[in-house]
């Protein structure tokens, strides 16, 4: 017997269970707070668990995160210190994330926010066609998110300027690595995407020093975390024209506040994080791969580097 516990609101959670159940019939399963015996709980999957929970579970030997960012789960100071931690990767979540990032991306390039305001004062006009070799992307982190993402807009013709803590080999992307080179990565990048993972060193990077570092009228766009956001810093660089507006998927408080400045902003494109979502038809198969792989011995895939917050 092996039990495991989800602590996760979804829909078709008991279909889950089902074909769990039917690949490993000694399964155990809880949902949380429905839990009969807590000495028994030997896995949990969690994407934002409340504080000190898991230290309520003794026996306790794998954590399964179903997100991208595993900020939530490490933030609790009573976590214990020898169980891994596994990020679940399923490849619609990556495919979802790049098709939001092609569109954020090719809406500012083909010039769509300046054709809806002729369309609205009824004005016809031909812009002439940006050159897409001259718009250098920047991919703020090169996981599986931001290489996918990368390596599709490349073979659109975009030069792809990415960067990352640690130095990357990615064919047809010209890396950077390390804070000494984010100035050096940013200084042609016409678009900033940021997929980073959330960590002490990346809270706070997209701010007044990274957006003086990029061409004049360039774009943000976050579909990483509210966190990595200095707003003020936003609000001052759109007013100044340093960027020409932003589109952001994520924010420090979920959901938006309506009073709230970036809803009066026309140079913000706002949408209630949307980019990608995991849903729970989609983790059988890769929470049955690690659960087998796990009570066989063998090497997990996916495990998050405390050290690193991914």
């Amino acid at each position: 017997m092996f039990s495991i516990l989800i602590i996760y609101e979804a829909e078709n959670l008991q279909l889950l269970i089902k074909e769990l159940k039917a690949s490993i019939p000694d399964l155990d399963v809880h949902i949380w707070p429905k839990v009969e015996n807590a000495d028994n709980i030997e896995a949990i999957l969690t994407w934002k668990p409340p504080l000190g929970i898991m230290a309520k579970f003794p026996k306790l030997k794998l954590i399964i995160s179903l997100g991208a960012g595993v900020e939530e789960i490490l933030r609790d100071p009573n976590l214990p210190a020898n169980v891994p931690i596994v990020r679940l990767i399923e490849p619609c979540v990556t495919s979802r994330m790049t098709e939001y990032i092609l569109l954020a991306v090719l809406r500012f390039h083909r010039q769509a926010f300046t054709y809806q305001t002729f369309q609205q004062a009824r004005h016809w006009q031909a812009l002439p066609l940006p050159e897409t070799s001259s718009c250098t992307i920047g991919i703020l982190g090169l996981g599986i998110l931001g290489t996918d993402a990368a390596q599709k807009l490349n073979t659109l013709g975009f030069p792809i300027r990415g960067w990352s803590r640690t130095p990357k080999n990615i064919d047809g992307i010209e890396c950077f690595h390390g804070r000494e080179q984010l100035k050096l990565c940013l200084s042609k990048c016409r678009v900033l995407v940021c997929l980073l993972p959330l960590t002490r060193e990346t809270k706070g990077i997209l701010n007044r020093e990274t957006f003086s570092a990029m061409p004049q009228g360039s774009y943000l766009i976050n579909v990483a975390r509210g966190q990595h956001l200095v707003e003020q810093d936003l609000l001052e660089a759109l007013d100044s024209g340093q960027l020409s507006g932003a589109c952001l998927d994520v924010f420090s408080q979920e959901p938006l506040p309506k009073n709230h400045p970036f809803w009066s902003y026309p140079q913000i494109t706002i949408t209630p994080h949307v980019a990608t979502q995991t849903d729970s038809e989609y983790w059988t198969k890769p929470l049955i791969d690690t659960i087998r792989c796990f009570r066989g011995g063998l090497p997990l895939k996916n495990v998050v580097n405390r050290q690193q917050g991914y």
